[in-house]
């Protein structure tokens, strides 16, 4: 039996992107729906609900907001994400951004333990059903044109001296001269057999074979 959400709040601060999202709430036939435009309104309606016998059990929220003259406390959809699971953890979470790097969905998907990610994009409201019938019968879901740039690997965690080489060698420092400038920025460890394994690891854990590979991929997911 497919079940739908009781009480939805959409947080988005653009109202094209609101509209779809409306429109896709109104075709599941979602009746009980509140939209605000800033992460602190969403964050006191989720909190203020919870008193109520109908909290929310769902929240679609952007990644990014325009500041303006409001001032918030909580300033990105990661913020608002992170304190939401804090009073509501049994919220169900679903990501609708612009927002497309690999290492980006990854970090809203396992770390902040979203329940779904879809693109703003063309035919995103299609997707959007699709994500709001798989989340409300307890799936995971991310857009197909997310997932497939996924690499199966991506769980591998960058330290920040990998993320120091990784641009010293897409600068096209050599890896033996790498040392050197870590040290003139104090940087530990700075040995080149300390380089050399880290690039070494990195390959491995990644399934990489090059480190031109590795480059090109570190490119794509964004932390380069």
């Amino acid at each position: 039996m497919m079940r739908m959400f009781k009480k939805v709040l959409v947080s988005e601060d653009h109202e094209t992107a609101n509209l779809s999202v409306q429109n896709t709430l109104k075709d599941l036939e979602v009746e009980n729906i509140d939209y605000v435009y800033y992460c602190d309104d969403a964050y006191n309606r989720i909190k203020s609900s919870l008193n109520t016998d109908t909290p929310y059990d769902l929240l679609i929220t952007d990644l990014y907001y325009e500041e303006d003259h409001h001032k918030q406390k909580i300033q990105s959809g990661f913020e608002l994400i992170e304190e939401v699971r804090k009073i509501h953890p049994t919220i169900k979470i679903l990501v609708f951004s612009s927002e497309h790097r690999p290492i980006m969905v990854q970090k809203v998907m396992q770390q902040l333990k979203a329940n779904g990610y879809v693109r703003k994009a063309r035919r995103d409201a299609q997707v959007l059903k699709q994500a709001l019938l798989a989340i409300a019968n307890d799936k995971k879901f991310v857009s197909e044109d997310l997932s497939r740039h996924l690499h199966p690997n991506n769980n591998y965690e960058f330290t920040a001296l990998d993320v120091e080489i990784l641009n010293h060698l897409a600068e096209g420092t050599l890896q033996k001269d790498i040392p050197s400038r870590l040290k003139e920025k104090k940087i530990n460890p700075h040995s080149l057999s300390s380089v050399e394994k880290r690039i070494a690891r990195m390959k491995e854990e990644l399934g990489i074979q090059t480190k031109e590979q590795l480059i090109a991929y570190s490119k794509d997911i964004g932390i380069i």
